[in-house]
């Protein structure tokens, strides 16, 4: 048992100058970068609430330029792009006389807002 622990010791001492040179060929292990102190962390800004949309009664008198009680195409029209916009009319003209009422025009409004909401 003594010859093995001397033996232990022989190989220890032989073994220490390559573990010694491993060490300096190894690269220096990086030390964290200097950084600035922490910022305390700022309070979560809640979310801005929704700015409430005009009614579709509001929209539909906002558009009726004449104000005769139901939109043209070009009423309905305004900015939009005139084939979209052309689809878009003859989709709510649902009883086909080339006007919108306000019935047909809050009609797709509310399953606007259906969908908007399933989202």
């Amino acid at each position: 048992m003594k010859a093995l622990s001397s033996l232990a010791a022989i190989l220890a001492l032989a073994a220490a100058p390559a573990f010694a040179q491993d060490k300096a060929d190894a690269k220096p292990e990086a030390k964290p970068a200097a950084t600035e102190p922490a910022k305390p962390a700022e309070p979560a800004k809640p979310a801005e609430p929704k700015k409430p949309q005009p009614s579709a009664e509001e929209r539909f008198k906002k558009m009726d330029k004449d104000g005769n009680g139901s939109l043209s195409l070009e009423e309905f029209r305004g900015k939009k792009e005139a084939e979209a916009a052309a689809e878009a009319f003859k989709k709510l003209d649902t009883n086909g006389d080339g006007a919108l009422s306000l019935e047909e025009f809050s009609a797709s409004a509310k399953k606007r807002d259906k969908k908007e909401k399933a989202q």
